[in-house]
């Protein structure tokens, strides 16, 4: 039995990137059942235990989910609020694509209060973004952005249906994000929420409003998340 490849790369290692990439081609989808230790231990020339390793590890992850007397099968995504990143990062850090739909762009100057969080006059111009994630195919979250306009005006016309903001915020205006302060409960979709999100109306979401501020202290993007309460876990350390 192989315990690494050519390449030095440990073989339980070699059987996760196997499961992500069929996760991330569509092969596998959630609640479809993955291969069980025996047969991937044939299938990769490793042991037993090896095999067992690799499922323990994804199921540690919530990539998988392990039925006892049924096997092991493809567990909803999930995105683990611990540390403020990108969608596009969170996928990438879950073996998935990322995927959005623009719901909206517009140029708007009703939004006093957002404006106001972002240290605005109540009357200025903000770029409003809406947009559905997606993972594995399915609605992930709904979520809208406010920047100011005067200072990012070209961010209209952005491909951000393909793009992270993080990344464009910080290649094209040399913006770097630090932290969020972040306000979290719970809400019931409306009409509109659950078509695009594809769940029933009044059902549970979590939402959360980030003011998002840059390394100079600065806020810089408010964001409106409304999250598929079953697709995201939030982690909080508490000391005394």
């Amino acid at each position: 039995m192989r315990r690494h490849n050519s390449d030095g790369q440990p073989a339980y290692r070699r059987i996760q990137g196997a499961i992500r990439q069929r996760i991330e081609r569509g092969a596998l989808r959630p609640g479809d059942l993955v291969d069980s230790e025996r047969e991937l231990a044939k299938a990769h020339r490793v042991s037993l235990m090896t095999a067992r390793h690799a499922l323990a590890d994804l199921a540690r992850e919530g990539v998988v989910e392990r039925r006892h007397g049924a096997g092991t099968f493809v567990a909803p995504p999930k995105i683990h609020f611990n540390k403020l990143m990108s969608y596009t990062e969170q996928m990438a850090a879950r073996g998935l694509q990322p995927r959005s739909k623009i719901v909206s762009s517009s140029v708007i100057s009703t939004e006093h209060e957002i404006a106001a969080r972002l240290g605005l006059s109540a009357s200025h111009r903000l770029i409003k973004i809406e947009r559905v994630r997606q993972a594995a195919d399915e609605p992930f979250a709904l979520e809208t952005c406010y920047l100011s306009y005067a200072e990012f005006s070209n961010l209209i016309d952005s491909p951000l249906d393909r793009a992270s903001l993080f990344t464009i915020l910080e290649r094209e205006y040399g913006v770097e994000i630090a932290y969020a302060d972040e306000e979290i409960d719970a809400t019931a979709a409306d009409n509109k929420t659950a078509e695009l999100m594809a769940v029933p109306r009044g059902s549970p979401l979590l939402r959360m409003r980030q003011l998002i501020y840059s390394t100079k202290g600065k806020a810089t993007v408010y964001v409106l998340g409304l999250y598929r309460s079953g697709r995201h876990t939030l982690m909080i350390r508490r000391f005394r």
